[in-house]
């Protein structure tokens, strides 16, 4: 790959001259900025754009650390914002927490030190100190999915608590009493306020949420499953569980079959976070989907604002519960009409 010094060899200048050129300096002849030129041109000469960098203090590089990027919601939110982020001008380096806050402040840490112009993060949990030492830093932030209260930053996230209401009356008309949760961490904000929004939405139809129906899982799929065995081997199982993630929701429903056990016969099963693979299970699951794709967005827009000094917008939007039938709605349940996915 051509450097500097060939593109100086090759227009018979100094490299200071074509450095000048290269970043536009006023001083250089209009005959050195044509050899100049030709030569970017004949070499396939790329500027460093670290070394551009240093010279502008910018990177036009955002960073985004993401809680699991197996998880397709994460995935989805991924692609969005690096497709908004690119339709400004700016590229996207990725770090993968894997829910560990430690791999997380690794990747905070690696992409502080890649001079990036802004910070998406969706913390893995509530009480990393580089991540409030990073809130209070030079570096613009934004909070995406997950937020750390008290931390002024900020945040672009759906509210899931109407939807997780409308998922309770959905299951009470349908005869169901006695509803389990798998519930996502708690030092995660996802993870309490859906269990808290579960528990209120319950009590609304005096239906008790006892500790044995509430099981504590990590937002992966091993922990759906081995919480959805605990409730199948209760004296009296539930007759709903509802996953508050869909990797958990999966991980329920390997557990539910392991027992040769079917959805919704003998057991219903819904999930918070849609993706594209409910409507191919059998039968489809009824969740509660969030507008990912406008997430990533916002949370592109809010961080661009901030990085070129406009002011921020904290962002929340509406989840929406989409109904099938694993949870014992009539074969006939209509498609919902927005969501064509759910028509197939």
């Amino acid at each position: 790959m051509a450097g500097i010094k060939d593109v100086a060899a090759a227009a018979g200048l100094s490299v200071a001259t074509v450095s000048r050129v290269l970043n536009g300096h006023p001083s250089v002849s209009e005959d050195a900025r044509k050899r100049v030129t030709a030569a970017v041109e004949g070499l396939g000469y790329r500027p460093n754009a670290l070394a551009r960098s240093l010279r502008t203090d910018q990177t036009r590089t955002l960073g985004l650390v993401i809680s699991d990027v197996l998880n397709p919601y994460f995935t989805e939110l991924a692609r969005s914002v690096e497709e908004e982020a690119r339709a400004l001008g700016y590229s996207v380096v990725i770090g993968n927490a894997n829910e560990r806050p430690e791999l997380q402040d690794h990747h905070v840490r690696t992409l502080l030190d890649r001079r990036i112009d802004g910070l998406l993060v969706s913390p893995a949990d509530g009480s990393s100190p580089l991540m409030r030492q990073t809130a209070e830093g030079p570096t613009p932030m934004v909070f995406v999915d997950r937020w750390m209260p008290g931390l002024d930053v900020p945040v672009v996230r759906a509210d899931g608590t109407g939807a997780i209401r409308d998922l309770v009356a959905h299951l009470h008309g349908l005869g169901h009493r006695r509803l389990a949760i798998i519930a996502g961490p708690a030092a995660t904000t996802t993870g309490h306020e859906r269990v808290e929004a579960f528990r209120k939405a319950l009590h609304a139809y005096g239906i008790p949420l006892p500790a044995e129906l509430v099981g504590q899982g990590d937002f992966q799929a091993d922990s759906g499953r081995r919480v959805t065995e605990g409730f199948l081997a209760l004296p009296e199982p539930p007759d709903v569980v509802f996953a508050a993630d869909n990797l958990m929701a999966l991980g329920a429903l390997d557990a539910i079959r392991a027992r040769g056990l079917a959805v919704p016969d003998d057991i219903g099963l819904a999930a918070f976070d849609d993706i594209p693979w409910f409507v191919h299970t059998g039968p489809p699951i009824t969740a509660i989907a969030q507008p990912t794709a406008e997430l990533g967005r916002a949370a592109v827009h809010a961080l661009t604002d901030l990085i070129e000094g406009r002011p921020p917008q904290s962002v929340t939007l509406p989840s929406r519960l989409v109904v099938r039938r694993s949870c014992g709605e009539p074969a006939t349940t209509a498609p919902d009409p927005r969501d064509p996915r759910s028509q197939l």
